[in-house]
């Protein structure tokens, strides 16, 4: 089956079939480039044996392709009318399971919903895996991203449009500007990549920024290499949480009453780094490897990991 032609004048024909109009308050911005909706699709490579989570039905575009060549699409639309609109195009795929609620229990948690359903999806044949793919709302996409990394089983790729800021804080450098937390914790664990930058004109209605489609690929090796992941998200967060303080000041803050000015100093010194360094200027290695030097400090001390409070 063919897919709908989402371009501008389709969905304002549809739109006012059915008296709606986009809602801003749930990001709803449709990609009218048919070009770029296909290689969107063909980016993430789809296969039989591939459950794909699609975030953002939408009218049913993206779905239809997904679905022609997937073992199983689990899509998830918060929007009752959107949700309505695209059951009538979607209506003869038998391998789609349409959900309609907000994908997020919580900003840290997925709707368990959505868990149960991808996960009867992944046991329903034998060497299923699980793929993201989705031109995913503003307003989720850090949380969609971030949470997956939290699922088991693991995704074995992640191909969505996200804002151009969002994709270069996940693909920044050391020393640059967009580099941060974000960008080492999915780093540390992924590869990632910018396929392509995609102007406000190619959606409607018309964002007031650049969007990209990304990449990101967990890598089980990388994710193998750290000894205690939820130590090293807490770290790392707290590391970037006053951006322009000194390292060794993060460090005093987040051993406090654990360890002394001195032995902080000396941690630094081990690393090769001095007083002035900065969390930013750390590649994802050095700040493993110092924050691994933390973590075997606690243990020694015998202490409880303390610092901000990461979770919120």
């Amino acid at each position: 089956m063919n897919a709908p032609r989402q371009t501008v004048s389709y969905l304002i024909q549809r739109f006012r079939e059915v008296g709606l109009s986009p809602d801003a308050r749930h990001g709803q911005n449709f990609l009218v480039d048919l070009n770029l909706v296909r290689l969107l699709a063909d980016a993430a490579a789809i296969g039989t044996e591939d459950v794909v989570l699609e975030i953002g039905t939408g009218t049913g575009s993206l779905t239809t392709m997904l679905a022609e060549h997937a073992g199983a699409v689990v899509t998830v639309e918060i929007d009752a009318h959107l949700h309505q609109l695209a059951s009538e195009t979607l209506i003869d795929f038998h391998n789609i399971t349409m959900l309609q609620l907000d994908a997020l229990k919580n900003k840290n948690r997925f709707a368990p919903q959505v868990l149960d359903t991808i996960r009867r999806s992944l046991d329903a044949a034998p060497q299923r895996q699980l793929k993201l793919v989705a031109n995913l709302p503003y307003r989720v996409a850090t949380p969609v991203i971030t949470n997956l990394l939290h699922v088991q089983p693991l995704p074995v790729s992640m191909t969505v449009t996200i804002q151009k800021e969002l994709a270069d804080r996940i693909t920044a450098s050391p020393g640059t500007k967009s580099y941060g937390a974000l960008s080492i914790w999915i780093q540390c664990q992924c590869e990632t990549e910018i396929l392509r930058i995609l102007p406000p004109s190619v959606f409607w209605p018309r964002p007031q920024v650049d969007s990209a489609i990304i990449q990101v690929r967990p890598n089980p090796r990388k994710r193998a290499e750290i000894p205690d992941p939820e130590f090293f998200h807490r770290f790392v967060r707290a590391m970037f949480f006053h951006r322009r303080k000194f390292l060794r000041s993060e460090l005093i803050s987040f051993l406090k009453g654990q360890a002394d000015k001195t032995t902080v100093d000396r941690l630094m010194r081990q690393q090769g780094l001095d007083g002035n360094a900065r969390a930013e200027e750390l590649d994802v290695q050095s700040m493993l490897a110092l924050a691994e030097a933390v973590r075997q400090q606690i243990r020694v001390q015998g202490g409880k990991e303390q610092g901000c409070d990461l979770s919120k």
